[in-house]
């Protein structure tokens, strides 16, 4: 069977992502070489972009769209130096021996990104492969591509940003102790514990799904820094197992999908007007999360 091999970032694993890997089986077996940091992070620390998705989750999402084989490579200064027939003879043929190369047509490799898929076509039946070089996947318009998603999600657009992923978009952390002032009025929460490079939607309410371990309710999901109450505090990821009570979830890992946008974060004139609001936030998100 050909030695296929998918190369990309693939952050997110998208709709376009999942199109590179589909082109990829109709050659054979795939192995699919993804990079950890984001070369980005290594070339250009200041403009690190934030991750939708762990690498560990990567593998496991790349894996369901079709990938046999998953390697991670270690994106290092060394690697990114690489000429680009360094990066060909190296890795695609030292190290993978691949014989059809399956890339996107914004796929550029080697120092300073000087390879480009046009080379990489021209000069792969000398390294004993040949490539294919998957057209962008547009919606709307625009092409797919992880930068658009976290736009979306940043912008709060989430309904958009989980059309082009095809699934919805999730955080996860360990639940860490909040102010607990959500179990004093009895909507107690999980608030979550976030890595640096998480992409946080925009504040407001939304409706989704809390799953810690076996289990997954439907929850009402806030994010922001609760400016009806007084004093100062950064932003928090926050969800409420609807309709239920007594759980303990601190220090347990959780995960927070995001179906709905339901509003934007308010100042509200007291609790009580509060209280009236998230009564209907849950109301809602009850009736958006039972379809």
């Amino acid at each position: 069977m050909k030695k296929v091999l998918a190369v990309g970032i693939f952050d997110g694993v998208h709709a376009g992502h999942q199109q590179i890997i589909a082109a990829a089986k109709i050659q054979g077996e795939v192995t699919v070489m993804t990079f950890d940091p984001h070369p980005t992070s290594v070339v250009a620390p200041e403009r690190t972009p934030s991750q939708l998705m762990s690498t560990k989750d990567r593998i496991q999402f790349l894996k369901l769209a079709g990938a046999s084989f998953v390697e991670v490579m270690n994106f290092t200064k060394e690697f990114s130096s690489l000429s680009p027939d360094e990066f060909i003879e190296d890795i695609l043929v030292g190290r993978f021996g691949a014989e059809h190369v399956v890339i996107g047509e914004n796929f550029n490799f080697g120092y300073k990104a000087q390879g480009t898929p046009k080379y990489l076509s021209e000069v792969g039946p000398k390294y004993g492969f040949s490539v294919s070089i998957v057209k962008l996947q547009e919606d709307r318009g625009s092409i797919i591509s992880s930068t658009r998603i976290r736009s979306l999600i940043i912008d709060g657009q989430i309904e958009r940003a989980n059309e082009l992923l095809t699934r919805m978009f999730y955080l996860k952390g360990q639940v860490v102790h909040g102010e607990k002032r959500g179990r004093e009025i009895g909507y107690p929460t999980a608030n979550l514990g976030l890595h640096s490079l998480a992409t946080i939607p925009a504040d407001g309410v939304y409706a989704g799904w809390l799953s810690v371990g076996s289990s997954r309710w439907p929850a009402a999901i806030s994010i922001g820094t609760n400016p009806t109450f007084a004093g100062v505090r950064g932003r928090q990821v926050e969800a409420y197992a609807i309709d239920q009570i007594d759980l303990e979830l601190y220090d347990q890992d959780a995960t927070v999908e995001f179906g709905f946008r339901l509003r934007d974060t308010l100042k509200f004139d007291g609790l009580p007007a509060l209280l009236e609001q998230m009564k209907k936030d849950c109301d809602q998100a009850r009736e958006l999360t039972s379809k």
